[in-house]
């Protein structure tokens, strides 16, 4: 059955990521990092929200939504004034959560800070925390230990704040069953669509109507202040790159005796199994009804051991290996330590071998042995390759700052060319396509900090370099205009075909959607309209089966006491779609289980709008001052 709160949900979800400041790891240093010379976009009490914060806080989340849609992200999505606003409000949300959990004493002891940190997969190595990933992940991310830790307290103390709301919420069985119900019911449709080409013949436009639309709209056919760019660019793979390390630094490293875990693979074994699943908190009769089946499959197999598989396909209550033939691939000790007995019994079989049941807080569990991959030393020469890349890194790390510091210098004391810098750096100088005040097309140049400088005064009209500008970590940048087109309307002649072609489809739109509600009106009285109705489909909110959201939203609201029934839903652009609604299927009967699960859903979502109408209770209460005009895109 369609589960409507769970697709919402999501959708809810998606929304606070893209719009909401993302409270973990963000980077509470950045609060305060801010000069007497930036501008402040926001004001909320005593605390000031720098321009220089609010832009680093857009390029994160615009770098958040290219990875969440694939890179594929439309320039319009990426950059306009709702995201921009929502990025804003989010930065004042943030600092008033801060301030209230500061005053009711939230505090969060050492314990379970350090519980989240050493939670967290990307600083983990074999299931356990690892000090090297911990610190790699710090030294990427340009962040020291205490001022990461600083941050994550305070992204726990938010989650105590935000978890008072969400987790108390109340929604009855009742309201939620009649929601389910409502969310479940389908309705039979058969649309027909009245489009715009079929009208622009009729379409007579007055001799001066584009002439005039340019002289009313000048502003949509402006075109903005361009340039294009020489720049160089420092990475820390380029400073590694030039670093040689020795044959006998390479061995040193490699014969460390602290260091010989890393050049270890640990033995791993193929397991199967077969789970006879039993909640942990079970009574003690049910445990053993449990355990009684897990013998009896055992008692099964030791008579077929070679149908191990195809049991496992038939009695697993284990959903993601059940299919495969309980097979759960390989497993190097240590790797499920919420199954220490599981991992005890297969790290004492044989190849081969199926054990007796072992019990889990998951249930029962019958292994089977396949294979043993015994563990390893991998050699100096199968390493090098490894460890030259790791001693470069480490030592590119330690020079890069000092090669920073030379382009710095090279690029201010020879302010009117990038040669010298090219040189000291032995790479070559780029340059870039047509780039706005609005952004670059290409990522490496969409950086608000490095816009800036390029169309400053001193940069654009002086012919001077930039500074150096670090646009990602470990990443600099230093640029000049090599060529600058001033802002300008493009011409009428340009643009008149583009006018009049908008023109005319905006003209035979509104004749299709005059057309239409003439049709609707007839039906509805139960007159021939001319309609030839397409073929009739089943649509539910879950299922739209390709219908239109614009027109399903019609579709739901229509009232269907008398059929059949119908609706007409306009679109400005593309004409009328008119719709008949035959038959509705009601929702079968819905089990208390999926009652209860959605239920919770809905629980879900009132406390997250519960928590919202606190939070804006808190703007209300506070001294809260937005400079708008200094977050709008340039």
């Amino acid at each position: 059955m369609f589960d409507f709160i769970t697709k919402n949900k999501r959708l809810v979800q998606i929304i606070l990521v893209l719009i909401a400041v993302p409270f973990a790891f963000f980077g509470v240093d950045i609060y305060f990092r801010f000069t007497d010379t930036d501008r402040f976009v926001a004001e909320v009490g005593r605390q000031k929200i720098s321009q220089q914060e609010f832009g680093q806080v857009l390029r994160d989340r615009q770098e958040t939504m290219q990875r969440l849609l694939g890179g594929k992200a439309d320039s319009a999505l990426l950059d306009n004034p709702e995201l921009r606003l929502g990025v804003l409000e989010g930065l004042v949300r943030q600092r008033l959560l801060l301030s209230r959990a500061a005053q009711l004493d939230l505090a969060v002891p050492d314990s379970q800070l350090q519980a989240a940190i050493a939670g967290v997969p990307a600083f983990q190595q074999d299931g356990k925390f690892s000090d090297a990933r911990y610190e790699q992940f710090l030294r990427a991310q340009g962040k020291t230990p205490l001022g990461f830790e600083a941050e994550v307290r305070q992204d726990l103390m938010i989650r105590r704040l935000t978890e008072a709301y969400a987790d108390t919420a109340l929604a009855s069985m009742s309201v939620a069953e009649r929601l389910l119900r409502a969310s479940e019911q389908r309705r039979e449709v058969s649309r027909y669509t009245l489009t715009a080409g079929q009208f622009a013949p009729q379409v007579k436009l007055e001799a001066d109507a584009a002439q005039k639309y340019y002289d009313n709209h000048r502003e949509e056919f402006q075109t903005p202040e361009q340039v294009r760019l020489e720049y160089i660019v420092l990475t820390l793979d380029h400073v590694a790159a030039q670093i040689r390390v020795s044959p006998e630094e390479l061995k040193k490293h490699y014969d460390d005796p602290g260091r010989a875990a890393q050049f270890r693979v640990p033995e791993q074994r193929q397991a199967s199994h077969i789970l006879v699943s039993v909640d942990a908190g079970a009574a003690a009769e049910a445990r053993q009804a449990a355990r009684a089946k897990a013998e009896q499959i055992h008692k099964q197999l030791a008579q077929n051991p070679g149908k191990f598989s195809e049991f496992a396909k038939q009695y697993s209550q284990d959903p993601g290996s059940a299919a495969q033939g309980g097979d759960l691939g390989f497993i190097a000790r240590g790797a499920m330590k919420d199954l220490k007995g599981f991992e005890d019994a297969l790290f004492g079989m044989r190849p081969g071998e199926i054990s007796a049941p072992v019990e889990s807080q998951y249930g029962f569990h019958i292994i089977r042995l396949t294979a043993v991959q015994p563990g390893k030393t991998t050699s100096f020469e199968e390493a090098r390759g490894q460890i030259e890349s790791e001693l470069r890194k480490q030592l590119a790390g330690r020079k890069f700052a000092e090669v920073a510091e030379n382009l710095s210098n090279i690029v201010f004391e020879q302010a009117d060319s990038l040669k010298p810098a090219a040189e000291l750096l032995k790479t070559g100088i780029q340059t870039s396509g047509w780039l706005s005040r609005r952004g670059a097309e290409e990522k490496l140049l969409n950086n608000e900090k490095l816009l800036q400088a390029v169309f400053s005064e001193d940069v654009l009209r002086n012919k001077r370099n930039t500074e150096v500008i670090e646009i990602a970590p470990n990443t600099l940048i230093t640029a000049r205009v090599a060529q600058h087109k001033p802002a300008a309307v493009r011409p009428f002649g340009e643009v008149s075909g583009e006018i009049a072609k908008k023109l005319t489809a905006r003209q035979a739109a509104q004749l299709a959607a005059s057309d239409g509600r003439a049709r609707l009106e007839k039906l509805r009285q139960g007159h021939d309209a001319g309609v030839k109705w397409g073929p009739a489909e089943l649509v539910s909110r879950a299922d739209p089966r390709g219908v239109p959201e614009a027109v399903l939203r019609q579709v739901f609201r229509l009232d269907v006491t008398k059929l059949p029934a119908y609706v007409g839903v306009e679109d400005a652009e593309s004409g009328y779609t008119l719709v008949k609604v035959s038959r509705v299927v009601e929702a079968q009967e819905i089990g208390r289980e999926e009652t209860q699960a959605f239920a919770q859903q809905l629980r879900q979502l009132l406390g997250q709008e519960e928590f919202a109408a606190y939070v804006a209770s808190l703007m209300l209460k506070a001294d809260v001052k937005l400079r708008l005009d200094l977050i709008e895109k340039r």
